[in-house]
This record gives structure tokens, sequence and C-alpha cells, in this order.
């Protein structure tokens, strides 16, 4: 039996990348544009929306075998290890661009779970786990009356809009305060 999923969301192993695909995420991020060790970390950081802090003990090896097996090329540059793509690498990523796609589409998902890092967002973590625990609460104590499963994702995605309506509104707010500014 496979993992299970609840509603959109399947729990995962922990593991950010699956077996290889670190090595596609590197290869990729090279392939856009050289860069030395550091520079690729905080690319691939960036790339996952903070979601993935990548560490050099699993970057640097990494780097390594991308090397040993002639998918990059190394320049030196003000005594850093520059990390060129090399056509066997190019033809490398062309080959798998679908699973490179597939990762980057998975570090989008999980990058915007990163937003519970931003200080700004402690103000309402408290009260949004609470509305979920009620709101499961609900259900399970219902013993999955589906009435009051309608009913509970009816208040949800009601919430969801009011939620979403009101960052359109605070963005336009925002920006409109910023032209202000400017003038």
């Amino acid at each position: 039996m496979g993992p299970r999923r609840f509603g959109g969301f399947e729990p995962s192993s922990g593991r950010f990348f699956g077996a290889g695909e670190l090595r596609w995420a590197l290869l990729a991020l090279i392939a856009e544009q050289p860069g030395h060790g550091y520079e690729l970390m905080s690319r691939l950081e960036k790339r996952c929306g903070g979601a993935y802090r990548p560490s050099a003990g699993a970057v640097y090896p990494t780097l390594q075998q991308l090397e040993d097996e002639g998918l990059t090329t190394l320049e030196i540059d003000s005594g850093r290890k520059v990390f060129h793509i090399s056509a066997t690498g190019r033809a490398e990523v062309d080959q798998h661009l679908g699973e490179i796609d597939r990762i980057w589409a998975r570090a989008d998902e999980r990058g915007q779970w990163g937003l519970f890092r931003d200080p700004d967002a402690a103000e309402i973590i408290g009260p949004a786990l609470r509305l979920f625990k009620t709101a499961v609460s609900a259900v399970v104590h219902s013993h999955g009356d589906p009435a009051v499963i309608d009913q509970v994702r009816g208040i949800l995605a009601d919430t969801t809009r009011e939620l979403q309506q009101l960052k359109i509104d605070s963005k336009r707010e925002h920006r409109r305060r910023r032209g202000r500014q400017t003038d």
C-alpha cells in the first residue's frame, strides 16, 4: 500500500530529495549558469523557497561526482572552483528534463511552506493551528458524518477565499503606498 493522501497533502519521508535528485538539481543549476559551490548552495536554497537548506556535506561530494563523470568542467576563478556544464552534462540535462521539472515543481510546492519561517507568520500560526484542530475535531467527533464534513469543508473554503482576497487587497495597498513614497 502506498502513502496515504490527506486532501491533496502527502506526508513525506522528511528527505527533500530522493535518490539521485540532488545530482540532477545541481546539474540543472549549473546548466542555467556556472557557479562555485557556495553560490550553487545559495541558488539551490532560493530555488527551493528556503524549504531546503543544502549542506556542504551533501553538495560538495555531489559536485565532485558530476566532475568525475565528465558532466561538468572546472575553472579556477579568484581561488574558487567554478563549475561549468560540459557538452555531456548538457545532453544529460536535456535527456532528463521531465525528472528535473518534477524536482523543481516539488521544490516550488514545498517552498510555499517556507512562509512558516517568516517572523511575521508567528503572529497567526497559533490561531491557524487552533482553527485546523477544531475542524479536524468536528469531523472526528461526528464519526465522519458526510454532512458535517461538507459543512467543515464549506467553512474552510469560505475562510480560504476571504484570506486570499485579503492578501490581494493588502498587496494592492502596499503597492499603492510604495508608489506614493517614490513620487
